[in-house]
């Protein structure tokens, strides 16, 4: 018995949410194979398409880690073999070690003999994805399960509503910002006012998305925590940002850990002039990009075959 599933790729913290809230985006992912064995274990025997060696052993790879959670907490007697290919450029701010555990999950799930739902599937989820950020952190791996906009928890998914016409653009650079030295810029004290006005922001932003209300979105899709300590790290950005907010975004900011930048839009069409102008602004600061627009309600990880 085998499954192949994909997982798409995601835009983390959707800059007010750190953590929390996040987005799932069509195009990019990743793929996973599963082959349900009769030896009680779990086994990576192929990762293909990664640009840096990542880990074969199942307990140092989010999508092994995670089976394991699976087999320990429902006690299985059997086990899984996986093989992935790699569709997230790494290192890209993108959710790509999220979207390899979620997609070796929908595709072990297909071979259980009673499958679990995505919110059963979640802890397991986490537990995967601690290996590659080190900490359990939903925000990246909920909308991949759920598919598009998703508020995360440690015990709670939900799916927040967004007009259909509403778009998002991403742009990903050809630089590298691994999650852990993104997270290390993050480091030392922060003053109570901030976080004041970052949950203000936070509530204006769900308030728009449930009331389909494009001003609330607009007036709070601005973070004032993580992107000013995270810009630095990120060549170009403001220029980037700066080009969005031109082309009449809703907002942007950091995708993830970076250095990808999305940006909202109220129309397929906005998004699409504004991708050009972003990677242009990529550009004068050096780097090529690649760019993708996507539906902000993108699609859940799901079985291929």
């Amino acid at each position: 018995m085998q499954a192949t599933a994909f997982s798409p790729a995601s835009i983390g913290n959707l800059g007010v949410g750190f953590d929390i809230l996040g987005q799932s985006f069509a195009g990019a992912g990743d793929r996973a194979t599963v082959r349900r064995i009769a030896e009680a274990s779990v086994r990576i025997t192929a990762i293909r398409n990664a640009p840096v060696a990542l880990p074969l052993d199942a307990e140092k790879n989010t999508a092994g880690a995670a089976l394991i959670a699976l087999r320990k907490a429902l006690n299985l007697p059997f086990g899984f073999e996986i093989e992935l290919d790699k569709g997230i450029p790494f290192g890209s701010g993108m959710g790509g070690s999220a979207a390899s555990c979620v997609a070796a999950l929908i595709a072990a799930n297909a071979l259980l003999d009673a499958p679990l739902t995505a919110e059963q599937l979640y802890p397991h989820a986490l537990a995967g994805e601690a290996v590659a950020s080190g900490g359990r952190h939903g925000d990246n791996i909920g909308p991949m399960l759920l598919g598009g906009v998703v508020l995360a928890t440690l015990d709670h998914l939900v799916k927040i509503p967004v007009p259909k016409g509403w778009h998002s653009v991403l742009v990903h650079p050809d630089a590298v910002l691994e999650t852990r030295r993104a997270r290390a810029a993050l480091k030392g004290a922060y003053a109570i006012g901030d976080f004041v006005a970052q949950s203000a922001n936070l509530a204006l932003v769900l308030a728009g998305c449930q009331r389909g209300d494009a001003s609330l979105v607009r007036a709070g899709l601005n973070d004032v925590l993580v992107e000013p300590r995270r810009a630095p790290l990120i060549g170009g950005f403001s220029r980037v940002r700066q080009a969005a907010l031109d082309h009449h975004a809703l907002g942007a900011s950091i995708s993830g850990a970076g250095p990808s930048v999305f940006a909202w839009f109220e129309s397929r069409a906005e998004a699409d002039a504004a991708a050009p102008a972003m990677q242009t602004a990529f550009a004068t600061a050096g780097f090529a990009s690649e760019s993708f627009v996507s539906p902000v309600n993108g699609p859940a990880a799901h079985v291929i075959a």
